[in-house]
């Protein structure tokens, strides 16, 4: 039995109890801080004598991989793929009138960054509800297109999944919501 620090894989057995909110391979899954990954596969590794089974997540438009501890799923905040429920309310509240509070730019764009890291579709929606400009109201700033453009992107990867379409045809679906508001 050595106690070295390397990592050493081991597939999960068919018998490991994960949790009540379990995952399986080819699962898309929300992220709050990523956005929507896909479930690559469960392993157990030995990392200093210990074995954790962890969840290996990719998230293509990151390009990036993440390895979660299975204990950790409900403490990360990692869910599955919003109800259709949940979605039709999502996109009720893009076509809601926006809500401006008349507070510091800075607070605001705070509030906006914590909503889109909650990984809740309704709140991304009243991010870009909020932050969407019409014609007649002149042009956003640089830092209010960044945040508008990182919402947009994180609600269409899930719409995407959700509906299985492409995220630019999902991201056109949200701006048409969006445009169509009176």
């Amino acid at each position: 039995m050595s106690t070295g620090k390397t990592a050493k894989k081991k597939t999960a057995s068919k018998t490991t109890k994960v949790s009540s909110t379990e995952f399986s391979t080819g699962d898309f899954v929300v992220y709050p801080a990523h956005g929507v990954g896909k479930v690559e596969g469960i392993e157990t590794q030995t990392i200093s004598g210990v074995d954790v089974t962890l969840y290996t997540i990719s998230f293509e438009q990151d390009r990036m991989r993440l390895k979660l501890p299975v204990s950790k799923i409900k403490s990360s905040g990692l869910r599955k793929l919003s109800s259709g429920d949940r979605l039709k309310e999502a996109l009720s509240t893009l076509k809601g009138r926006s809500r401006i509070k008349r507070t510091m730019w800075s607070r605001r764009a705070q509030e906006y960054e914590g909503k889109i890291n909650s990984g809740d579709p309704v709140a991304i929606a009243e991010v870009l509800r909020d932050l969407r400009r019409n014609e007649d109201q002149g042009e956003q700033s640089y830092s209010e297109r960044q945040i508008y453009q990182a919402a947009l992107e994180r609600l269409a990867r899930e719409v995407a999944a959700i509906e299985d379409i492409d995220e630019k045809a999902a991201a056109e679906r949200l701006e048409d919501v969006l445009q169509n508001v009176s």
